[in-house]
């Protein structure tokens, strides 16, 4: 059996295909104004025998057959356990909100908390940000760990941030600065939601985010824990789903 495990993301688009328990195919694409076309390109007819959805857009399989859908704290939990045993505290960072989730050592959800509806500190955060500096998002996390100071970045709000971040260069900082002060005002937005659910064993980081290095140090620096990032990171909602589906179509038959 064939099972698809899709993340529609508010940015990006995450495919897995798990055949016999191994990893046959994966694919990540932005996500664009027509996603359902979007869509149906990534899943070629034949392509899978069940799938599970979740992310951002995942209703738009309520109807589909042979597909359910599931919370993102659950594909997490469940794409993280797959590669990572023990007590697990998961950190997801995409790009309109994150999440901070704690599991036992069978992989059961303990504990989880949310940011609020707004985009501070996620992914379309930082890529607003990046364009005030005119730098691109991929440059950005390497950018601010050249910084021999982290300039302040008091606001969250990613409208108010923008015109700071305008200011603070207005008066002659430097883009690398800046860029590491607004690094410094993710991670401490982070941080908070990982301590309301306690680091228990590995921490494991993913989502988008996870591939800004930036981010990635100084969590591990600020939580004085080491930080594990996985290959696929982005995948790892849609690889719960993969996982999850083999049991999911037994319970719907």
């Amino acid at each position: 059996m064939r099972y698809a495990g899709f993340d529609l993301g508010s940015r990006t688009l995450k495919l897995v295909i798990m055949e016999d328990d191994k990893l046959v195919w994966q694919q990540v694409m932005p996500n664009q104004y027509n996603f359902q076309k979007q869509v149906q390109a990534m899943l070629p007819a034949g392509s899978y025998d069940y799938l599970v959805a979740t992310g951002y857009g995942r209703h738009y399989f309520d109807n589909w057959q042979n597909a359910a859908t599931i919370s993102e704290i659950k594909a997490f939990a469940a794409g993280v356990n797959y590669i990572h045993s023990g007590e697990l505290t998961i950190l997801d960072i995409g790009g309109q909100d994150t999440k901070a989730i704690s599991l036992d050592n069978r992989g059961k959800i303990k504990k989880f908390v949310m940011n609020d509806k707004c985009a501070a500190g996620t992914g379309r955060f930082l890529e607003i940000m990046a364009a005030a500096l005119n730098l691109e998002i991929a440059e950005f996390g390497d950018i601010a760990l050249t910084a021999s100071y982290a300039e302040k970045i008091n606001s969250m709000c990613t409208v108010f941030a923008e015109s700071e971040v305008i200011s603070t260069l207005s008066r002659g900082a430097k883009p690398a600065d800046v860029a590491l002060g607004i690094h410094n005002s993710i991670v401490d937005r982070a941080c908070g939601l990982v301590r309301k659910v306690g680091i228990n064993g590995k921490l494991i980081f993913v989502g988008g985010v996870a591939r800004n290095s930036a981010v990635a140090h100084l969590l591990q620096k600020n939580l004085d824990s080491e930080v594990i990032v996985p290959p696929d990171a982005q995948l790892m909602g849609a690889l719960g789903c993969a996982v999850l589906a083999d049991k999911m179509r037994e319970d719907a038959i």
